[in-house]
């Protein structure tokens, strides 16, 4: 019998990590990205951006995580990563994660260019050939909202979220200065807004009513509560949008407590989602495996990057539970790039948050991933596909900006 010659397979060089740094800039906002470097001349980059709290993060990673990397073998990414976590008395938190989140992209990074591939097939390969994507339309009135989402849907978005100014309610949450862009850190000490869930709860399903009468039922439509309501309100809004079909209802309470939703859940079949603010399994343990939840927003840079955020997901898919992920512009394309990668590999893949950064951070971060008709492509440059000009993000120095607050009509403090 004929033996085939023996395949030796490729080997990856020794990637003995040689520097690190944290590259802080403000190309429109702010961002702060870690660059690790190997003795082999490959380089890769993770974002550690926590809005509002980017300092914190970047203190963490200078004066506690960059340190302990010298010398260490970037192919290990699953040591290092259990290094970085278990190796921290003080674990998780969104300070700790997104620091563990630039490492882990990074190394990602690193071995899909010293491999020549792009990071989805370090995965296990593409499960699909394009990532449907949904974005933001807003406006003060439900006519300047209905007209956003029209614009969207001319562009060729399958999927579009409506947010709209409430009467009564000053600067309500999800109202942006344009049509493709939204940056609600706006002031280096807090802006004060106000809230009127009542309000709210009568005239969000009249917006719902004017959208699905003039944009019918072929575009899918969500919603962002913000974690504004207490379970019985959100239980109330979910039951009256019930005609409407939305694609999902986000973040309609806090989850420090999952088992609230356990009370929205019974009252409505409205599809819910949260996660955005979740950094590890334990935030959404219960809510997947008790099925209160059909869609899980955790990120690659909030929930420790790549290696953990694909065990959440693997979880998930045991309850039937499928991906979202937050894409808001405070996180940077590099998160963009990774989580595109990500998308394409996931088998419970739901969709994908897109908000367009601004052309001075598209010139800052230069990316392989692509737009076309409301899905996205994440590239076949090798790694995540993602780049930072040095020399340009130095001319975009960072800007101290965080995000506003909200005060109830008596002046009680509430929920952003």
């Amino acid at each position: 019998m004929q033996v085939a010659d023996e395949v030796k397979p490729r080997s990856l060089p020794c990637l003995t990590i040689r520097s690190a740094k944290v590259i802080v800039c403000s190309p429109g906002r702010n961002f702060v990205t870690l660059k690790i470097e190997t003795d082999a001349g490959i380089y890769g980059i993770g974002d550690a951006t926590l809005n509002g709290r980017e300092k914190a993060v970047v203190a963490y990673l200078e004066e506690h995580v960059i340190p302990t990397l010298i010398g260490r073998d970037a192919r290990s990414i699953e040591d290092i990563w259990q290094f970085l976590y278990r190796g921290a008395y003080w674990r998780r938190g969104p300070v700790t994660m997104r620091a563990i989140a630039a490492v882990d992209v990074a190394l990602w990074d690193i071995k899909g260019k010293a491999l020549g591939t792009p990071l989805y097939d370090l995965l296990g390969g593409r499960s699909r050939d394009r990532i449907m994507v949904y974005g933001h339309a807003n406006g003060s009135t439900i006519e300047e909202t209905v007209a956003a989402v029209g614009r969207y849907v001319d562009a060729g978005y399958q999927a579009v979220r409506a947010q709209c100014g409430v009467p009564g309610v000053k600067l309500a949450y999800g109202v942006g200065r344009g049509d493709l862009y939204y940056e609600p850190a706006d002031s280096q000490l807090p802006t004060e807004t106000s809230w009127s869930t009542a309000r709210y709860l009568g005239f969000i399903p009249k917006l719902f009513d004017r959208l699905r009468e003039v944009h019918g039922f072929d575009v899918h439509l969500l919603h962002d509560g913000h974690h504004r309501m207490t379970p019985l309100e959100a239980a109330q809004l979910g039951r009256s949008l019930e005609p409407h079909r939305l694609f999902w209802l986000e973040d309609v309470t806090p989850a420090e407590n999952q088992e609230a939703f356990r009370l929205i859940r019974q009252h409505t079949v409205t599809p819910l989602a949260v996660g955005e603010i979740f950094n590890t399994i334990w935030d959404a343990k219960d809510l997947i495996q008790h099925q209160l939840i059909d869609y899980i927003r955790m990120t690659v840079v909030g929930s420790g990057g790549i290696t953990h955020l694909r065990r959440v997901a693997d979880f998930a898919a045991l309850w039937g539970v499928r991906t979202g992920a937050h894409g808001a512009t405070d996180l940077s394309p590099v998160t963009m790039g990774a989580a595109l990668h990500f998308d394409s590999w996931v088998p419970n893949f739901g969709i994908q948050e897109y908000m367009r950064h601004s052309p001075e951070t598209d010139a800052v971060f230069p990316h392989a991933y692509g737009f076309e008709r409301g899905f996205m492509t994440p590239g076949e440059a090798p790694g995540h596909g993602v780049d930072i000009d040095e020399a340009l993000a130095a001319n975009y120095p960072y800007r101290p900006m965080q995000l506003p607050v909200a005060r109830l009509e008596d002046g009680t403090m509430w929920n952003w």
